[in-house]
């Protein structure tokens, strides 16, 4: 399990990132967004993804992934692919990556020391999985593999969301 650093300002705002923006991150996106609801922090967390690479730009999430959300009771309808910029770390408290091919594109990219400390590995928040586990890209899958990342993806947010809401808590205690 891992930590996570205070927020840098009034919302906590966290990017996940994959590929190119259409299967892993938009699921990651509207589940942590869905459990923040829940937990009554959505004016206190910012939950947004993209991808390391501008292939998908504009498009919307692989129907693969919008079925597998929509039958797990999510809207991934929405969703529109965008590239990564480096510049973002600036501004978010959190950069997850869906895997260690994109920890470290994006750990490469980071200006220095604080950011690349932002860039986490999205399974490292869930208690049971392996260390240093990716999520598995779906893409060239079926609906067998996108319910996969589903499952992965839900129980490392709980661990995330858990993290965040500790640290979220700590800020709140005066003097702290």
């Amino acid at each position: 399990m891992t930590s996570v650093p205070p927020p840098s300002g009034p919302t906590y705002r966290i990017c996940f990132v994959c590929t190119g923006n259409i299967c892993r991150s938009p699921i990651a996106e509207v589940v942590l967004r869905c459990l923040v609801e829940d937990a009554g922090l959505a004016g206190s967390v910012e939950v947004d993804s993209a991808g390391t690479g501008a292939w998908h730009l504009g498009d919307g999430a692989d129907p693969r992934a919008v079925d597998v959300l929509r039958g797990s009771g999510y809207d991934g309808s929405t969703h529109r692919a965008r590239a990564f910029a480096a510049d973002w770390c600036a501004d978010r408290d959190l950069v997850i990556a869906l895997d260690r091919g994109h920890l470290r594109s994006l750990r490469a990219a980071a200006r220095d020391e604080a950011e690349r400390g932002k860039v986490r590995l999205l399974r490292s928040f869930d208690p049971d999985a392996p260390p240093d586990a990716d999520v598995a890209d779906p893409y060239y899958g079926g609906a067998r593999d996108f319910a996969e990342v589903l499952d992965q993806v839900e129980r490392a947010c709980r661990g995330l969301l858990d993290e965040v809401a500790r640290v979220l808590d700590d800020s709140t205690v005066p003097g702290s």
